[in-house]
């Protein structure tokens, strides 16, 4: 006859716990770490960056988060972005948010800092982030593979 002893039981528990958790957390894109849940959009306008070229992205800090050097705001409608697909450049150091809101659930993606968020239609993601590697780095879409821009961090 086999009698568990609680220490057993305890750790049946937590195995059953975790594999549980893997099991609802291994699913589609959603395996990379860096994917954070939508924030609230933004409110307050800010000066944009000098170094920005087109498209210029629409500057609004929110007043729950430390100020960014440099807001990046984009929509998706229709498989149309606004603003229009482009090249934004920033400094390198400068913290950068980017917040997307899109008419169809998607992730967005900032390729080479491995970062993104989950896309809810309809309602904004955000990621943010210092900008400390430098060179060119598409901002993407998962879903609808849509290029949204091209950052340029010098």
């Amino acid at each position: 006859m086999f009698v568990r002893t609680p220490t057993l039981r305890a750790a049946a528990a937590r195995t059953a716990a975790l594999l549980t958790a893997l099991l609802i957390a291994g699913c589609g894109h959603d395996d990379d770490p860096s994917v954070t849940t939508p924030t609230a959009p933004a409110t307050s306008a800010a000066p944009p960056s000098a170094a920005t070229t087109a498209p210029t992205p629409t500057a609004s800090p929110s007043s729950s988060a430390p100020a960014a050097d440099h807001e990046i705001v984009v929509t998706i409608a229709k498989r149309r972005i606004s603003p229009p697909t482009g090249r934004i450049t920033v400094g390198k150091g400068q913290l950068v948010r980017i917040t997307v809101t899109s008419d169809v659930s998607d992730e967005l993606h900032v390729h080479g800092y491995d970062l993104g968020a989950r896309l809810p239609a309809g309602k904004p993601g955000s990621v943010e982030f210092r900008a400390d590697k430098t060179g060119l780095f598409e901002v993407e879409t998962h879903e609808t593979e849509l290029v949204l821009f091209q950052l340029v961090v010098r």
